[in-house]
């Protein structure tokens, strides 16, 4: 199942479970307007000042290794122009010698960039999910107290789970500015001018909270 489709349907049945844990017996029918809102629940767990900061630190993690590949990047690229520049002037041997060891260096880059990137993306969802985890815990308070009777996951554009919102039924701000008190994590220092943009953080896949921990 997609995993935005899934934590919209964790919520729908969230929340009547945690509500009918707190309320025993009490009617499933809820009093009052039904009330709805919003949340771009993916970009809202990366603006958290705690996946910011994670972020950050897998990119350092990574960026060693990142230097190795440019590295070896370069050699392969190097001898490419000279066997490109004195083709003509080596022997069948030296050359056919040559194109090996190129072609077995781009081997070895190939491995290893697949290493790396799936190496990286394991470690970017459990990030991810670290963050998510919590946020979803947030986001089912928050709905509970202000008596939201559904919550949509709007930022998704591939499941199209909300078609038309009014914007005041957006929480995203909310939940990420209550996440960050929560988490007591400080902003991320303001990048000086200048200097090169972060990576944006690959899209993960989004796991559901979990409504039915709530207290």
């Amino acid at each position: 199942m997609n995993r935005s489709i899934a934590l919209t349907a964790v919520l729908l049945s969230g929340f009547a479970l945690a509500a009918a844990a707190q309320t025993p017996g009490a009617s499933t029918t809820p009093d009052g307007p039904v009330k709805i809102a919003v949340i771009a629940f993916q970009p809202a767990v990366t603006a958290t000042n705690e996946f910011q900061r994670n972020f950050g630190d897998l990119q350092k993690k990574y960026e060693p290794k990142r230097q190795t590949l440019k590295t070896l990047n370069d050699q392969i690229e190097g001898l490419k122009k000279q066997l490109q520049t004195q083709g003509d002037a080596l022997s069948d041997a030296e050359r056919a010698s040559r194109t090996k060891v190129i072609n077995d260096k781009e081997k070895q880059m190939q491995r290893e960039q697949e290493d790396d990137q799936n190496d990286f993306q394991q470690d970017m969802q459990e990030t991810f999910n670290g963050v998510a985890t919590k946020v979803g815990d947030v986001l089912i308070a928050y709905a509970q107290q202000q008596g939201f009777t559904l919550v949509l996951d709007g930022g998704n554009q591939e499941t199209q789970l909300v078609l038309y919102a009014n914007p005041g039924t957006d929480i995203t701000k909310v939940i990420v500015d209550a996440y960050n008190v929560k988490s007591g994590v400080p902003a991320p220092p303001a990048q000086p001018a200048g200097a090169a943009a972060k990576p944006a953080a690959p899209a993960p896949r989004t796991p559901a909270p979990h409504p039915a921990t709530q207290h």
